[in-house]
C-alpha cells in the first residue's frame, strides 16, 4: 500500500504545472527514446549501481549522438552532472548551521565574491499562505551565503502555493520579505520568480532571470534532499539553453537547510529529477 500511495503522489507532482511549462521542441524527435533510456540509465545507476553502470551510460549517450550532435551535447551536460551529484559518493553537501551569521564552510571551499553569481533560492510550499520552518530555514542559510558574498545576488522562486492561500502570497514574495526585514538584506540584491509551482518551473523561470543579469556561476540554495534535484533540472535547462541561446550558468557548489523529507515521496528525488527533466524534453520515461 505504501508503494501504492508513493507512486500516485509522484504522478501527481510530475503532473502538477505541466502547462505551466512552455513547449519547446528542444531536441530531435527521433531522440526522445534515446533520451528515456538515458534518463532510466541514470536511475538505475543511482539506485542500483554495478560495475557496468558507465558502459551503459556511455552506449545511451552515443546512440544520441548518433541523431544528432546538438543533443549530444545536452545529454552528455546532462549525464556528466549526474554522475557529479548522483552517483560520485565523495559528492558533498555544504549544511548551513542554525546561528551562523556566515556561511563559513561555503566560503573556505573558495567560491568567488562576484556580481556575475546568483544564489538560487528554492521556495517550499506555503500552510494558511504563510512560510512554513523549512522555507525560513531556506532562507537562513541563503542570508547567510548573502553576507558571506556581498556582491552576489539573489534569486528567490516559487508562486502562490498552498490550499489555503487567501491572500494568494507566493512564497517569493514572502522570501524576500523575510531575508529584507529578518536579515537586513539589500533588495537591491534580490530578484523574484512569483509564477514557479515546481522544481522544474523553477529552473525554466529563474534561468530568464539569471540571463537577463549576465549571470554566469550559480549555486542553489534548498534542503538537503532537494539539493541534487534542484541541480539536475537547472544543469539540464542550462545545457538547453546553451544550444539553443549561446547562454548557460554553471553550477558551482551548494547551500542547504538539513531537514529529513516531510513526504516520502521527497526520498524518490533521483526519480522526481529524472521525470522532471523527461517532461522538460517531451521524451516518454519507462515505468
Amino acid at each position: 500500500m505504501k508503494k501504492i500511495i508513493v507512486m500516485i503522489l509522484l504522478m501527481a507532482l510530475m503532473l502538477c504545472g505541466m502547462s505551466a511549462v512552455s513547449e519547446h521542441n528542444w531536441i530531435d524527435p527521433e531522440n526522445r527514446g534515446n533520451f528515456s533510456k538515458l534518463l532510466d540509465t541514470l536511475v538505475n545507476a543511482y539506485e542500483r549501481p554495478s560495475d557496468q553502470d558507465n558502459a551503459v551510460i556511455d552506449e545511451a549517450l552515443d546512440a544520441i549522438r548518433q541523431v544528432s550532435d546538438s543533443d549530444y551535447e545536452v545529454a552528455r551536460a546532462i549525464a556528466a552532472h549526474w554522475r557529479a551529484v548522483y552517483l560520485d559518493e565523495a559528492y558533498q553537501l555544504y549544511v548551513h548551521r542554525e546561528g551562523e551569521k556566515y556561511a563559513e564552510a561555503l566560503a573556505e571551499t573558495g567560491l568567488e565574491d562576484s556580481d556575475r553569481h546568483a544564489f538560487v533560492v528554492l521556495g517550499y510550499e506555503l500552510k494558511n499562505g504563510e512560510m512554513t520552518g523549512e522555507l525560513m530555514g531556506r532562507c537562513d542559510a541563503a542570508a547567510a551565503a548573502a553576507r558571506s558574498f556581498p556582491s552576489a545576488i539573489i534569486v528567490c522562486s516559487g508562486g502562490a502555493t498552498g490550499d489555503n492561500n487567501p491572500g494568494n502570497h507566493t512564497e517569493a514574495g514572502l522570501m524576500r520579505d523575510y531575508l529584507v526585514e529578518e536579515h537586513g538584506i539589500d533588495p537591491s540584491r534580490i530578484h523574484i520568480d512569483e509564477n514557479a509551482m515546481t522544481t522544474l518551473e523553477n529552473a525554466v523561470n529563474t534561468l530568464e532571470i539569471l540571463k537577463r543579469q549576465g549571470t554566469e556561476t550559480m549555486t542553489i540554495v534548498t534542503s538537503t534532499y532537494h539539493q541534487r534535484w534542484g541541480q539536475a533540472l537547472y544543469n539540464a535547462v542550462s545545457a538547453l539553453y546553451r544550444e539553443a541561446y549561446g547562454y548557460s550558468v554553471e553550477i558551482e557548489e551548494n547551500y542547504c537547510y538539513e531537514i529529513e523529507p516531510s513526504k516520502d515521496v521527497y526520498r524518490h528525488d533521483d526519480r522526481i529529477a529524472a521525470r522532471q527533466i523527461a517532461q522538460l524534453l517531451g521524451v516518454p520515461v519507462d515505468q
